[in-house]
């Protein structure tokens, strides 16, 4: 298994990446490779590559599937003592990403064909540190698809790839710390075979990625492990920030994957907060600062589109004279800006590490099965209570204090959802108990943020007074709409036994 970051090179610093790169023992290799698919893409829609790529003089069949965290990768390498049209899937039996490649191919309608190449320069060089050595691969030139068509398309290949090849995990996070701090490198997590998969596509767009479901551990008192239950869940949400966050770096414009990014950095706050009593001392304060600063900016972007798109919309069927809201939208920063910042940069490198550590000296301090067990309950029950509370007294609750509700309520959510594998019916009823209430105080949120964009808007456009108006007398109508939705929510469900 490698242990791996991937970075995209902002053109404006390739010449001093690639002067970087070249420094010392550096050595220089053509790589030329062809990937393989079936005609129902049984291995891209899985997460995995199959390619022979010639090295040099020399060839070599290699197999890629999805690790269980964000720096983690199965691969498995087999080299040929001759150069072969075809991939065969046979020559990885045995190995992890090789059973994956064969189940994938089990269920797959029709043969492999090639799909796609890849004209690779590539630059390595060994970067030491203490205790250990860290690979630097430079990559520069194209990727070539045709599916097996005539017609060609192509796009570039510009990036770094820095793996452990020998030491502990902590040395490769200073390294990949430090070149990105030197560099302006931005994470990004798109392959070159995803690259391939997308040129071939008629029209591609990814969708934005979800939180997914906790995976349960081998048994729950391994689940509650307070380190365990700490990397599981940072993990979980780095895979939905990193997934969005990338598509963004690729050039997304897509308000869902700034929208979903958002969510994963606020399910990943939860974490830090709620589970950091698991194992005290682990999580590193410094985290927070850039997160928090990287939610707010999207948060910015997200809230004046919903106000100016989805309410927008409702505002012109009452009536609502025209105003000028292309103001309104330009004055936040961009989605890229805010996902390359060199502090939000570095968190994610760090917390991506931290879900590849083993736990440390500090093992000892961390809750056993029974007192985590506790804990994450006592900490539902106290959300829960504390939510229950605000309901009853909600109508006479400030904008900013209804707000709150919904910051807890949101982190009642996740906790659950972190926890969702030793609840009894894994959560599933109240979880979905708490939906009605999410979004009624979502849209209760977003007619907040709209009547305060509308108002700014009034003082240089009086048109802007309609709307104003129009939602301010909305304000009861969807108050009493979202209390009645948190009256709805259901007791937390209790949690299974160890």
């Amino acid at each position: 298994m490698e242990i791996e970051f991937k970075f995209s090179i902002p053109p404006k610093r390739l010449a001093a990446v690639k002067a970087a790169a070249r420094r010392g023992g550096s050595s220089a290799i053509r790589l030329e490779a062809r990937y393989f698919d079936t005609a129902d893409k049984a291995l891209s829609s899985r997460g995995i590559a199959l390619r022979l790529r010639k090295e040099g003089e020399q060839w070599v069949q290699t197999v890629k599937a999805m690790g269980d965290g964000p720096l983690d990768r199965e691969e498995h390498n087999v080299t040929l003592d001759a150069p072969s049209p075809l991939a065969r899937p046979a020559l990885h039996a045995g190995t992890r990403a090789g059973e994956r490649l064969r189940a994938a191919l089990d269920s797959a309608d029709g043969p492999l064909v090639e799909t796609y190449r890849t004209e690779i320069d590539r630059t390595t060089r060994d970067l030491a540190f203490r205790g250990g050595v860290v690979e630097l691969a430079f990559d520069l030139g194209r990727i070539v698809a045709h599916g097996g068509s005539p017609q060609e398309k192509e796009t570039p290949v510009c990036e770094l790839e820095l793996e452990l090849k020998e030491g502990p995990v902590a040395g490769l996070v200073e390294v990949a710390t430090q070149w990105a701090a030197q560099y302006g490198l931005v994470l990004n997590t798109v392959s070159k075979a995803e690259r391939g998969e997308r040129l071939m596509a008629e029209h591609w767009a990814r969708p934005a990625a979800k939180a997914r479901p906790m995976a349960s551990a081998k048994s729950r008192k391994q689940f509650l492990q307070g380190p365990n239950l700490q990397r599981a869940a940072v993990a979980n949400c780095l895979a939905q920030i990193l997934a969005n966050a990338s598509e963004i770096v690729e050039g997304s414009g897509d308000a869902t994957h700034v929208h979903q990014l958002r969510i994963g950095i606020r399910r990943l706050r939860t974490a830090l907060r709620e589970l950091d009593a698991l194992a005290p001392g682990r999580f590193d304060p410094a985290w927070e600062a850039p997160l928090v600063d990287a939610f707010r900016g999207l948060g910015e972007l997200r809230d004046r589109d919903q106000a100016l798109d989805a309410i927008g919309a409702e505002l012109r069927e009452a009536g609502a004279p025209p105003v000028g809201e292309q103001a309104a939208r330009a004055a936040s920063a961009s989605p890229f800006d805010i996902v390359s910042a060199p502090a939000l940069q570095a968190a994610l490198v760090a917390l991506m590490g931290f879900t590849a550590q083993d736990s440390g000296p500090q093992e000892g301090e961390a809750l056993g099965p029974g007192q985590a067990r506790k804990y994450l309950d006592k900490r539902l029950h106290a959300l829960h209570g504390k939510i229950h509370k605000d309901t009853r007294r909600f109508a006479s609750l400030s904008a900013e204090e209804q707000h709150s509700v919904r910051k807890r309520l949101k982190r009642l959510r996740f906790l659950a959802e972190f926890v969702a594998p030793v609840l009894e019916g894994e959560g599933g009823k109240f979880l979905e108990s708490l939906q009605p209430a999410l979004s009624a105080l979502g849209r209760l949120n977003d007619e907040q943020v709209a009547r305060g964009i509308y108002r700014e808007m009034a003082a240089s456009d009086p048109q802007a007074w309609f709307s104003v108006g129009w939602l301010a007398a909305r304000r009861e109508g969807v108050v009493k709409a979202t209390k009645k939705a948190l009256a709805k929510i259901g007791e937390p469900p209790r949690f299974r036994r160890i």
